[in-house]
């Protein structure tokens, strides 16, 4: 955000300077109700329009196009800042929604029932807030997109290790679930009072999430023989989360001012989700089959 040299251009200030004297100052303008309903003032109006009528120079001269204060020069929509990235985001969340029936039907004796299904709803949280923050970005809708993503990601982890390990014991279920709470609040606590360090947030992140995902690959391996009808799933996931996040890597300006790397990563976690609830759904069924089984044994 610091370093987006587009907010910074002295072309870029001078517009803002001049545009705000005359139009918020000395003759102010009425802002439309779908502005003011996503919090846009007078002065950010300015910011966008100068911001856009820079661009628009830039494109037609085959100049480089600049972020302004950390984002690309979006085109918004009836107030909404990032278009794509909040319909992509209402769709990922749909998409937890659409599988909800799906685990309660899961077999009520399957010890990871409840946890399936609580993730489904820590997850349309997340995409709750994600859809508000690409509609306005402001500290507030900034920081519960951040930290319901983090929310998420943490207790992927948490599951999987109850799910992989086959913790079905009460104390340390809850020991697992009191060392996660207490890393996420510490965690949300140094972005919220001390500092909002992006690169730290990235970072933590990117360790959970990729600890998620080491300990599916070991499983997948070691049940590629056991279960060679759908241990490979979980790896092949992997993948896919992989190559969607080197959209993240590999940024590009937007495409028509609205779809950018960050939108399309969005758009691919939609599929990645439904492929993971086919896959966590099936295996509920199989692992419920072999509790039964057990069950039945043990009784005779």
């Amino acid at each position: 955000v610091s370093a987006s040299k587009g907010d910074q251009d002295v072309h870029f200030q001078s517009c803002v300077s001049n545009c705000f004297v005359e139009r918020c100052q000395r003759n102010p303008a009425i802002i439309p109700f779908t502005l003011r309903f996503f919090a846009w003032s007078c002065e950010d109006t300015c910011k966008y329009d100068c911001m856009h009528q820079i661009t628009n120079k830039a494109i037609s001269e085959n100049r480089q196009i600049h972020q302004y204060y950390g984002k690309w020069p979006f085109h918004r929509f009836l107030g909404i800042q990032e278009p794509a990235s909040v319909l992509f985001s209402i769709l990922n969340g749909w998409v937890h929604y659409h599988y909800l029936p799906y685990l309660y039907q899961i077999q009520d004796f399957y010890y990871m029932k409840k946890f399936y299904i609580f993730s489904a709803y820590v997850a349309m949280n997340s995409w709750f807030w994600s859809a508000i923050y690409h509609s306005r970005d402001v500290p507030i809708t900034e920081e519960l997109d951040y930290f319901s993503a983090g929310l998420t990601i943490l207790y992927t982890l948490f599951y999987t290790v109850l799910r992989i390990f086959q913790i079905r014991n009460k104390q340390q279920t809850l020991l697992l679930a009191l060392i996660c709470i207490s890393g996420f609040l510490a965690h949300c606590s140094y972005l919220h009072f001390i500092k909002f360090d992006y690169g730290y947030n990235i970072m933590a992140s990117v360790i959970v999430g990729m600890s998620n995902n080491l300990i599916w690959v070991g499983w997948s391996i070691v049940h590629w023989h056991k279960r060679p009808d759908d241990a490979w799933k979980p790896i092949t996931i992997v993948l896919f989360i992989l190559l969607a996040m080197s959209l993240e890597l590999y940024d590009f300006s937007p495409l028509w001012g609205i779809i950018d790397a960050h939108s399309l990563w969005h758009a691919s976690t939609i599929f990645i989700a439904s492929f993971w609830y086919e896959f966590l759904i099936e295996d509920a069924k199989i692992e419920s089959f072999r509790e039964s089984k057990g069950k039945k044994i043990d009784k005779n």
